[in-house]
């Protein structure tokens, strides 16, 4: 017989017209129902989770959010009677309210939580498998500590970090400021160094189970979810605009805190939410409940090359994923992460609405999807299927070899409907990036490009010149730029061009252009960076023509 955690499941697929009253009794049920185990109370919250993201109606979402922000309590339930609560430590389950999660988190991440969430952030000593790490910089905390780490083989480091600090001051936090101190430069290398796990403590306000961004307008599921066979990445791309804006700078902060501390509880860490441009944080609406907040970083974070856009999607208000874009030209690696509650919704029309979105405001019109995220060493994308999810919705592997074997699946899959791939076969599909050419994008003009190839090229150019004195480097290119191009510029993108001879031959009025070009890498938005390239034929000529080998 169906327990009240089956029949709460069930109502994930039940969708169409609202049928009067049933799933919200149920919902009263469960606001009074005990769970005695673990894996019955997780299978519960994310559950919840899931129905709060897609609700029926407003009372769906609401009694939904009554248990979830109550969830902390039937955690301490649990703990009270001795039940082991590891299972809650798992990177797709952790952040429930009540728990907690141990991870090394970087310097940026630390000094974040700490800023915000002191009482809720220790350090971990218990957990550190590689203490010897910290020995290097100790010296510096506690000056007597080289008469044991350097000969001994457990040195106690939190005792002497304990001596040497002052009684009124927290560990973590001194720690920190002792490290930004002695470091100025370079805290976070210093900090980083030492692989420094915390804990971290979710409460009854930072969790998983209560975060939340304000909507406009809840958007209730009254007919069937949009499935995957009928999404169309051509007809997604090519729909009208989707509304952006951008947020006041306090409304910017909040938002990329909550960014921070949701990501910080399931284990994930990302370039641009360490570094992000606070003044150009923006809000898109992607319809259906869905809204998308992305930035890049400031200049002195951004990437030698390719423009960063980093950002995060929600659900009618609830934390729902993760996007990360590497752009060049017209092209862009896109890392899409769902998290793993929400993969039974409008997975492919999400993933395509954000395309959409990046192609409207960056320019882009072909999409590369990195081999690690199809199953490239990523068993966790290898069990989900991840290279179909990508090739039903129309992306290409570049190795003809791999292009073959996706027909000769495809071919098999129509002859006997109910099979599957082989775990074998995903891992060797994996082993090349897809594509997904857009509108305006030459087929096949991205196969053979790896932004690795450009760097590579360019470093060996300049290893030839001047060995390893990177200084040199640095002045040739800033002399080179200023001398064809009347810019002040070090940037990567000037040390790549310094390689290429031909550039500086080209018209005053291409030239200007490359000046324009490097003034924006260091200055101003990352996306009139991007722009001001897609509009330069021969840079973009050149540069292909240096990472297609």
């Amino acid at each position: 017989m169906p327990t009240l955690l089956d029949r709460l499941d069930e109502w994930k697929r039940r969708f169409g017209p609202p049928e009067t009253g049933q799933l919200e009794r149920l919902l009263d049920a469960a606001a009074k129902y005990h769970v005695r185990d673990a894996a019955g109370l997780i299978r519960l919250h994310e559950t919840l989770l899931f129905l709060r993201a897609y609700p029926r109606t407003p009372e769906v979402a609401r009694r939904a959010d009554a248990i979830l922000f109550q969830f902390a309590e039937r955690v301490a339930e649990l703990r009270a009677a001795g039940v082991d609560l590891e299972p809650f430590a798992e990177p797709p389950l952790s952040g429930i309210a009540g728990t907690e999660l141990t991870a090394v988190f970087s310097y940026e991440v630390a000094r974040s939580l700490v800023a915000r969430h002191s009482r809720a952030v220790r350090l971990a000593w218990d957990a550190h498998d590689e203490a010897w790490r910290v020995g290097a910089g100790s010296p510096r905390l506690a000056p007597l500590i080289a008469e044991e780490w350097p000969v001994e083989a457990h040195t106690p480091f939190d005792r002497w970090l304990a001596a040497a600090r002052p009684r009124a001051e927290s560990e973590l936090p001194w720690l920190l400021d002792r490290v930004r101190a002695i470091a100025p430069e370079h805290p976070a290398d210093r900090y980083n160094a030492m692989g420094l796990p915390l804990t971290f403590a979710t409460g009854t306000r930072v969790s998983r189970s209560s975060q939340r961004v304000p909507v406009r307008r809840l958007f209730c599921h009254t007919e069937p979810l949009i499935a995957r066979r009928d999404v169309s990445l051509a007809r997604e791309v090519a729909a009208p605009p989707l509304r952006v804006e951008r947020l006041a700078p306090a409304q910017a902060r909040r938002m990329i805190d909550l960014i921070v501390d949701t990501s910080a509880m399931r284990f994930r860490e990302l370039y641009g939410f360490h570094h992000p441009d606070i003044a150009n944080v923006f809000r898109a609406d992607a319809g259906r409940g869905v809204e998308i907040v992305f930035f890049g970083v400031p200049p002195a974070w951004r990437l030698p090359l390719r423009a960063y856009h980093a950002g995060m999607f929600f659900k009618n208000g609830v934390p729902a994923g993760y996007v990360e874009t590497l752009s060049i030209f017209d092209r862009a690696e896109v890392g899409f992460n769902l998290y793993y509650t929400f993969r039974e919704g409008e997975s492919a029309w999400l993933y395509a609405r954000v395309l959409h979105l990046f192609h409207q405001v960056l320019g882009v019109n072909c999409f590369s999807v990195d081999p690690y995220q199809i199953g490239d060493e990523n068993a966790e994308a290898i069990d989900s299927g991840a290279f179909w999810f990508y090739r039903k919705l129309g992306f290409r592997s570049v190795d003809p070899s791999l292009a073959a074997l996706t027909l000769r699946e495809e071919a098999r899959m129509a002859r006997q409907p109910a099979w599957r791939s082989s775990r074998r076969t995903l891992q060797r599909l994996a082993k090349a990036c897809v594509l997904y050419e857009g509108p305006g994008a030459a087929p096949g003009e991205w196969d053979h490009f790896a932004i690795r190839n450009v760097g590579i090229a360019a470093t060996r150019a300049l290893a030839a010149r001047f060995g390893n004195d990177t200084d040199r480097m640095r002045q040739n290119a800033a002399q080179f730029a200023a001398r064809h191009f009347g810019v002040d510029s070090t940037s990567g993108l000037a040390l790549v061009l310094s390689t290429i001879p031909d550039v500086a031959k080209r018209s005053s009025v291409e030239k200007k252009a490359v000046a324009e070009i490097l003034q924006a890498k260091e200055r101003g938005s990352e996306t009139r960076y991007l722009r001001l390239m897609q509009r330069h034929k021969l840079l973009r000529s050149a540069l292909l023509k240096l990472g297609s080998v």
